[in-house]
């Protein structure tokens, strides 16, 4: 296979099952959780966005840098697979252990005391994560990211339907744990028969001590990372209320969506493209400018139009009782515009090797975004969330300066790229922002403004003939003429 069939219809047909497997279960599992918005109390809401922070940074010893270093080593094979595997199974061990014995203490400091046998009971996820994040390993280095859409999909539907028959039923907080335990199982279920690969007797010392080096930089600056991102969530629960936290934790959830659905999807695929293409430095900074461009030009007008449109699509699907909600989603959705831009610039680095430069970024980027939030939690959660916006531009700025050196990509090219979907997609959303001061109820106007918006892009886009729209536009034509050739 050489480097354009790597990067060009491996590729693509990798980010349309990438694409499927995201959005569907991103859909499925977005539509699950208005209906258990509508049935479990936002103060629910917020015990169980505790417990997820600390299974969150729990699963990133045991799902993140060594799992990340078997996609970036060209020539993994069982040896390295098996010896990762057991290493995660250990690794899941010890922390649950930890999480049992610290859990009383957690439930004290945040006066929740359903709070300690409730994390013992998710902590058990870690044990299923670290059993399938091989397998999900060994699918994302070979392409074959449509096996993840079986999984994940069947995942959600069962996950998704007991959990609300428990939520209607009054169980509250329980469905919220159970949705997220059956998930997990029945992921690692379905992989374990759709994935040809099963554990080997065998244990390297020399081959982790090969992975240790990458594994142990990405193990500590995904760890950081997710720490900081997870901090303002500890904050909040402690300083203020768990119901303020669930209105935190709502507002984020609209555009972490589309960010999973779209940003993480291509960049998913992005990893080992550019492993493939480490050898070859201008070929990476081909794909890099081509994912930058082509993210930003289909995120910035979705999340600038969210932003827009935030309060009636809050009432409509969510209800007046999340309202406190909607600053939350706007001030997100402007941050999290700039994510193109930041995994881009940040799997390249990753994709060359480059392991340590990454946790030197990290740990930087942390340094200012703690100092962020320790001047802003002292003016409420509203000036906490402003601290992100804030600290994901200085972020931006500090993920795109290796870049200069390493694959020539400079700020002022990354700004040319990103500039026409930007000033195209700010146009659109004061065409949409206008709608509101047109006398219609929130079930006309909602509409009214997605159908507006989408048409005022596409026009712009096809008036002005910008580079990204014209590319994927070629690309449709030519998978449908593809398909036409072969069924001919």
């Amino acid at each position: 296979m050489n480097d354009n069939q790597v990067t060009k219809s491996t590729v693509i047909k990798s980010l349309f099952w990438k694409f499927l497997e995201r959005g569907g279960t991103q859909g499925i599992s977005f539509i699950v959780s208005i209906i258990l918005a509508r049935l479990v109390l936002p103060e629910e809401y917020g015990v169980i966005a505790l417990m997820t922070i600390f299974i969150g940074l729990a699963n990133v010893f045991v799902q993140k840098g060594f799992s990340t270093a078997l996609v970036q080593k060209k020539d993994a094979d069982d040896i390295d697979f098996s010896t990762v595997f057991y290493v995660n199974l250990i690794m899941a061990g010890v922390i649950y252990i930890i999480l049992v014995y610290t859990s009383p203490l957690i439930a004290n400091f945040y006066s929740e005391p359903q709070l300690g046998s409730l994390l013992k009971i998710l902590s058990l996820t870690l044990f299923l994560g670290a059993i399938n994040s091989v397998q999900i390993s060994i699918l994302t280095k070979r392409f074959q990211f449509k096996k993840l859409l079986y999984s994940s999909l069947t995942a959600i539907f069962a996950s998704g339907s007991i959990s609300i028959g428990l939520a209607y039923r009054g169980y509250g907080v329980w469905a919220l744990i159970a949705q997220q335990l059956i998930n997990q199982f029945v992921v690692t279920l379905v992989m374990w028969f759709t994935v040809e690969w099963r554990p080997k007797l065998v244990f390297s010392t020399n081959r982790l001590k090969g992975l240790f080096n990458y594994g142990t930089n990405m193990l500590l600056t995904n760890l950081i990372g997710t720490i900081s991102y997870d901090i303002r969530g500890l904050v909040i629960g402690k300083l203020y209320t768990s119901s303020m936290l669930a209105f935190f934790n709502r507002g984020k959830q609209f555009p972490t969506l589309i960010i999973r659905n779209i940003d993480d999807s291509i960049q998913a695929v992005m990893l080992p493209a550019y492993s493939l293409n480490q050898d070859n430095r201008k070929r990476v900074k081909e794909i890099m400018r081509r994912s930058i461009t082509t993210s930003s030009y289909i995120i910035f007008p979705i999340m600038i139009g969210l932003a827009v449109i935030a309060e009636p699509l809050t009432r409509i699907l969510l209800t007046e009782n999340w309202l406190p909600s909607v600053p939350f989603m706007q001030i997100f959705c402007i941050s999290y515009m700039l994510k193109p831009i930041h995994s881009a610039n940040l799997q390249a680095i990753k994709g060359l090797g480059y392991s340590k430069i990454i946790l030197k970024l990290e740990i930087i980027k942390k340094v200012v975004e703690l100092t962020i939030l320790i001047i802003s939690m002292n003016f409420g959660v509203y000036a906490i969330a402003m601290g992100t916006l804030i600290a994901s531009l200085i972020s931006m700025a500090i993920n795109i300066f290796p870049n200069k050196r390493l694959v020539d990509y400079s700020y002022s090219e990354q700004l040319r790229d990103l500039l026409p979907s930007l000033v195209t997609s700010l146009f659109m959303g004061a065409v949409v922002y206008s709608i509101q001061y047109f006398n219609l109820s929130v079930y006309l106007r909602l509409p009214l403004q997605v159908f507006i918006g989408m048409i005022t892009y596409v026009l712009i886009s096809n008036i002005f003939k910008l580079e990204p729209y014209s590319y994927i536009l070629n690309e449709i034509k030519m998978n449908i003429r593809n398909k036409k050739s072969v069924v001919l």
